[in-house]
């Protein structure tokens, strides 16, 4: 039960940092990152960092929800199927995170 929560806890709180993002709320990023980017690339930059993080939120939610599920129906497959969901929204938000920041900050450090 436990981990439910937590999942569920992670997922809406990345959920609501990408939703600011998106809207070009981008204080919720490092410093250096902030400042970095080009005046008309922080709209592009805050859509794809927030976009990424919401996918990524996504993720924890929908694992959240087949940890519920598996442990109602007492189904383990369904805890394999989060599990697996989780590392795939990860990659893919982290990987979409990446991108924009090699590409608006002109490299990762």
């Amino acid at each position: 039960m436990k981990d439910i929560l937590v999942s569920f806890g992670l997922g809406v709180i990345l959920v609501v940092i990408g939703i600011l993002n998106v809207r070009g709320n981008i204080s919720t990023l490092h410093r250096y990152h902030r400042h970095r980017v080009s005046q008309e690339d922080l709209p592009i930059f805050g859509r794809l960092v927030g976009l990424g993080t919401i996918i990524c939120g996504g993720a924890c939610l929908a694992q959240g929800v087949f940890f519920g599920l598996a442990l109602v129906t007492s189904v383990t497959t369904l805890t394999l199927v989060g599990t697996v969901l989780l590392c795939a929204g990860f990659v893919a938000g982290i990987g979409i995170n990446i991108y924009a920041i090699i590409k608006y900050n002109k490299g990762l450090f």
